[in-house]
């Protein structure tokens, strides 16, 4: 068996941020789409409100996306944009896996 000295299987090199199912989700939806409502991201995602609103804080707080708050014919909207770093976070985590399957 092929010993690899590179650390690439140590578990602290996956970005744990991005790596809970319901962040990745949200990450790779807006990485695909200008911004998005949060009832848009709600239904795609399949989370409840509550339990996405926890984990989109988590990206925000890490300034992986950002958060706009509208009023659009009177009612309230949140829409979020993924960010620069959020986009380069993602496209790390996305080569690591990668890398990851192709040794």
């Amino acid at each position: 068996m092929k010993q690899h000295k590179d650390g690439a299987y140590d578990y602290k090199q996956i970005d744990k941020l991005l790596h809970s199912p319901i962040r990745l989700s949200v990450m790779s939806l807006l990485a695909s789409a200008e911004e998005a409502e949060f009832t848009y991201i709600r239904g795609e995602v399949g989370a409840s409100d509550g339990n996405l609103t926890t984990h989109l804080r988590k990206l925000e707080n890490e300034e992986y996306i950002e958060v706009e708050k509208i009023f659009r014919d009177r009612k309230p909207l949140t829409i979020y944009k993924i960010t620069q770093k959020g986009i380069e976070a993602l496209e790390r985590y996305v080569e690591h896996l990668e890398s990851l399957v192709k040794k």
